[in-house]
């Protein structure tokens, strides 16, 4: 590599790395600028700062330039929405993410740059395209760490509604209201219901700001994405809009969800069968017909080559 080419390889590493570190920067002041005129607009109290944390100030850049890509690519809103599953609803939770997701864009500019500056014995055709790969890969490596932990919880959240409806069963039988059931849950239940106390914690803060409790079940199951559970709140909300026993409808409830749940378990035992039964066919029947017909074989070779020595 002559050093005309050197420099000008050189200079494309700086500049892609500087192109980065501005664009982050502008995307966080553009968000500041954004906050700083919703408060001049709707007024200092009621817009707050989502990273207003005591983290440095360099992590708050990278949250505020994450954040703002985010918005740029994910304009459904799935982000917010996995957060939400994945249980990350804090400040620190959310600046840690955005954050991520911010430095693996920054990472990848390093990385492109060191590439394009160390590299020797690649083609210049495909320099660009391995950039784009690691530009591909950071921006979404972040988007499949969240929904990966968003799917454990969900799965967690899941396994814990046979309980919960077995829990809400006693509690009304007690003569306790919905309110007060959940209430009940939130302040005992934490240990048993790890996942869905704390769901059920933000669902008594509403109530008890006035929300209504029709509109804030049919939220939170539109917000969790947990069939099992949204079925069990589709059940409360009937019965406080429209009266009647809980007790049975409870009950059914928890039977089809143990029906299915066997149903579940009986296609995964097929499933695990069929499996096994083509590891019994690749490892231990071909040791099984050795051992069986191994010493009929040994004897007719054995046979066949004292006939032959005879002859």
């Amino acid at each position: 590599m002559n050093t005309a080419l050197f420099a000008l390889v050189i200079g494309a590493a700086v500049l892609l790395a500087g192109a980065t570190l501005l664009l982050l920067a502008y995307l966080g002041m553009r968000s500041r600028q954004d906050r700083q005129l919703e408060r001049r607009v709707i007024g200092a109290e009621t817009i707050r700062d989502e990273f207003d944390t005591s983290d440095g100030q360099t992590l708050k850049m990278l949250a505020r330039g994450g954040q703002r890509i985010e918005k740029l690519a994910d304009e459904d809103g799935e982000t917010g929405r996995l957060l939400m599953q994945a249980g990350w609803r804090g400040a620190r939770a959310r600046l840690l993410f955005y954050a991520f997701r911010g430095g693996m864009l920054m990472l990848a500019a390093l990385l492109s740059a060191a590439l394009w500056t160390l590299a020797q014995g690649i083609k210049p055709v495909l320099l660009p395209l391995y950039c784009f790969a690691m530009f591909a890969f950071a921006f979404l490596i972040p988007i499949w760490v969240l929904r990966s932990a968003a799917a454990g919880r969900r799965a967690r959240m899941g396994r814990e509604v046979p309980l919960f409806i077995h829990l809400l069963v006693l509690l009304f039988e007690a003569g306790l209201s919905t309110r007060q059931a959940f209430a009940s849950l939130v302040r005992e239940g934490r240990g048993v219901l790890p996942e869905l106390g704390q769901e059920f914690e933000g669902v008594l803060r509403q109530l008890e700001a006035g929300g209504d409790i029709a509109d804030v079940l049919k939220g939170l199951g539109t917000a969790l994405d947990v069939p099992d559970l949204e079925g069990v709140l589709g059940v409360l909300r009937q019965v406080d809009k429209y009266g009647g026993e809980i007790r049975e409808p409870l009950l059914e409830a928890l039977s089809v969800l143990e029906e299915r749940r066997g149903l579940d378990l009986r296609e995964k035992v097929n499933l695990i069968s069929g499996r096994m039964t083509v590891v019994m066919v690749l490892f231990f029947f071909p040791a099984l017909l050795i051992f069986v017909a191994g010493p009929a074989v040994v004897s007719i070779l054995r046979a066949m080559a004292d006939v032959t020595g005879t002859k």
